[in-house]
């Protein structure tokens, strides 16, 4: 697997699994209670800890800040866009009334429709990604850690 195409092929499963989170709550009947979110949060934070791991698997000793960073940051952002795609087709044309049922039920003096929810959606995973990433970076970044020498007295 090519080390600078990693976030795709994560992303995509982050993607994927948010979807069927989603489709998973819905087909129970708890997708209106916004606090089942969390899980979502869950979800990122395993693909993007995975995807950083398996970039640093990858390339060994060539492993840097950098790449784990980018790596991390691109598989969010593509999961984030990806399912903000996949929930504003709902939103829009699958389960019109989602929306006014999520505003009435979270923030009863603002109905501006699907548009905030979506921006909203937009933020948390764009801000969550930047988080995580930054948190999982701090274990897999290259020590600068000198070796202990003995010192003679």
């Amino acid at each position: 697997m090519n080390p600078n195409r990693v976030f795709l092929r994560y992303g995509l499963i982050i993607a994927i699994g948010l979807i069927a989170y989603f489709l998973i709550i819905k087909l129970v009947g708890l997708h209106e209670h916004i606090w089942l979110r969390v899980v979502n949060g869950a979800i990122v934070a395993y693909g993007l800890y995975a995807a950083i791991r398996t970039r640093k698997l990858l390339e060994g000793d060539k492993f840097n800040y950098y790449k784990g960073f980018t790596t991390g940051l691109y598989a969010g952002f593509l999961a984030t866009l990806i399912f903000v795609a996949f929930m504003a087709i709902y939103m829009y044309h699958l389960d019109p009334d989602f929306p006014n049922t999520i505003m009435d039920s979270w923030i009863k003096d603002y109905n501006q429709g699907p548009g905030i929810l979506i921006f909203i959606l937009v933020i948390e995973g764009f801000s969550s990604s930047v988080v995580l990433t930054l948190a999982f970076m701090q274990k897999f970044k290259p020590s600068w850690n000198t070796k202990k020498s003995v010192q003679k007295a």
